[in-house]
C-alpha cells in the first residue's frame, strides 16, 4: 500500500483552512472533536436537501429512501467495527450515551448486592459515572485496576488485574485508548482475561476508532462504544456494539415510539434489538453521513493512518523533552504511543498554556480531560494536550514547539 500524501489530504477539511488570531490555524485537538472531510459535509447536506423524512414507519418515497440509507448505515458500522450481525449496532448519540445504555439496561437488571464492577483508574468520566451510580443503585461494589508506575512508564498493573478478577466481578469496563495518557491497551488481551471469570466486558473506544483498525471479533468484547466526531464524522452520533444475545435480553434503555411492537392500555411489546434501544426519531442524517466518513478513512487506510498518528506523536514527545520544566504523561519519546501528547508546564496552568497557543493560532486542549481521578493520582490539577489525525505535519508540531518556546519563557524566564 503506498503512503497518502498527508499535506495533500488536508485539502479536504475545508476547517483547516482558515486563520486564527492572524494565524494559519494549526488544528491539535481531534482528541476532543476530529475536523470532518469535505464528503462528509456533503452527505449531510444531501440527505436534507434530497432525501428528508422519517424512517422505518413511512410508506411514501422519502420515509423509504431514509430507511433504506439508514439501515445501509447500520449495516456499514458493522463491516467498520467487525461485527458479525448489523442487529449488533445500535445508534446513540455517542460514546458517553452508548455506556450509559449498558450501564442502565444491563447493570440494571444484571447486578446486584454483592457483584463486583470492575474498571479502571485511567478512565474518562463517561466510563466511570454510569459504573459508579449504578453500582450505588443496584449495591454492587465499584473496584479499580490500578495505573502503576512513573510518567514515563504508566500503564495498568496487569498483576493486580489478574487479582482483581475473581467470580464476583460481574463486568469489566475499560478504554481501549487513554485520551491522556496516550496508550493504548491490549483491548483482547483484557477481554480474554475477564472471560476466564466470566466477567461481561465493555470496551470504551472513543479514541481509536477512527485511528486504527477496531475488530470486535478480534478483541473479543461484549459492548463496545464510540463516537462519530471523534472519527472524521458528525457529532450527535455514534454507536454501541453489543452482542446480539445480550442485547436481546436486555430492557429498554429509553421508552416512546419506533421500538414498540404492540401498545395496549396497560401492556406494552417491544421490538427486538436494535429497534428496542432506538426510541423516538433517530439521527437519521448524522448517521448518513458516517457511512461518509468511514468510507474516506477507509480509502485512506486505517493502518496508514495509525501509523502516521504514531510517528507526530513520537516527533512531538522527542521535542517536547527537551524543553525545560516540561513533565510529559504517558510513554517515553521512542515507545510506542497513540497519536497524542500531554503534558504540564511547571510554571503555568494548563489554561494558560493554551490560551497563548491560541495567540499563535495552535489548537490545543487544556484541563483534566475528564480524567479527575486521575489527575488527582499523578498530583496534577491539569496538564495541556496536543493530539494528532491524519490531516496533521510535522511542520505543526514544529509550530507548536515554537511557540511553546515562546510560553516556557514568558513563565518560566527560561
Amino acid at each position: 500500500m503506498s503512503t497518502p500524501d498527508w499535506a495533500a489530504l488536508r485539502a479536504d477539511f475545508p476547517t483547516l483552512h482558515q486563520d486564527v488570531n492572524g494565524k494559519a490555524l494549526v488544528y491539535l485537538d481531534s482528541a476532543a472533536t476530529a475536523q470532518k472531510p469535505r464528503v462528509v459535509l456533503d452527505a449531510l447536506q444531501d440527505f436534507y436537501l434530497n432525501h428528508n423524512a422519517n424512517v422505518h414507519r413511512g410508506l411514501h418515497a422519502l420515509s423509504m429512501r431514509a430507511t433504506d440509507s439508514y439501515e445501509a448505515a447500520r449495516l456499514r458500522t458493522a463491516k467498520f467495527v467487525g461485527a458479525a450481525d448489523p442487529a449488533e449496532i445500535v445508534f446513540t448519540r455517542g460514546t458517553t450515551e452508548s455506556i450509559n445504555l449498558v450501564a442502565s439496561s444491563w447493570g440494571a437488571a444484571n447486578l446486584k448486592k454483592g457483584d463486583v464492577v470492575l474498571i479502571t483508574e485511567m478512565e474518562h468520566h463517561s466510563n466511570l459515572v454510569p459504573w459508579q451510580q449504578i453500582a450505588l443503585r443496584t449495591g454492587a461494589t465499584l473496584r479499580y485496576v490500578p495505573v502503576v508506575g512513573s510518567d514515563a512508564e504508566l500503564g495498568l498493573d496487569l498483576d493486580a488485574l489478574d487479582r482483581l478478577l475473581t467470580p464476583e466481578v460481574k463486568l469489566f469496563a475499560f478504554g481501549h485508548g487513554s485520551n491522556t495518557l496516550g496508550i493504548v491497551n491490549d483491548a483482547a488481551d483484557l477481554c480474554a482475561r475477564a472471560r476466564k471469570v466470566g466477567a461481561i466486558t465493555v470496551v470504551d473506544a472513543a479514541q481509536t476508532i477512527g485511528h486504527q483498525p477496531v475488530d470486535v471479533r478480534a478483541i473479543g468484547c461484549d459492548f463496545l462504544a464510540f463516537s462519530g466526531h471523534k472519527m472524521a464524522g458528525p457529532t450527535g452520533i455514534g454507536g454501541l456494539y453489543g452482542r446480539k444475545a445480550l442485547l436481546d435480553a436486555m430492557p429498554p434503555y429509553q421508552l416512546g415510539g419506533g421500538m414498540i411492537s404492540v401498545v395496549d392500555f396497560f401492556e406494552t411489546k417491544f421490538k427486538p434489538s436494535p429497534e428496542r434501544f432506538e426510541a423516538g426519531t433517530p439521527n437519521v442524517a448524522d448517521a448518513v453521513a458516517l457511512v461518509a466518513a468511514m468510507d474516506y478513512l477507509d480509502a485512506v487506510g486505517r493502518e496508514a493512518i495509525a501509523a502516521h498518528d504514531r510517528e507526530l506523536a513520537a516527533y512531538a514527545a522527542t521535542a517536547l523533552a527537551e524543553l525545560p520544566g516540561i513533565r510529559i504523561l504517558g510513554p517515553r519519546p521512542g515507545q510506542p504511543r497513540a497519536g497524542l501528547v500531554s503534558f504540564a508546564l511547571k510554571d503555568a496552568h494548563a489554561h494558560d498554556v493554551v490560551t497563548f497557543a491560541d495567540q499563535d493560532g495552535i489548537a490545543l486542549r487544556g484541563g483534566h480531560h475528564c480524567n479527575q481521578p486521575l489527575m488527582k493520582k499523578l498530583g496534577l490539577p491539569s496538564s495541556t494536550r496536543a493530539s494528532f489525525y491524519l490531516y496533521n505535519t510535522r511542520e505543526e508540531v514544529d509550530r507548536l514547539i515554537v511557540s511553546l518556546r515562546r510560553i516556557v519563557k514568558f513563565f518560566s524566564g527560561v
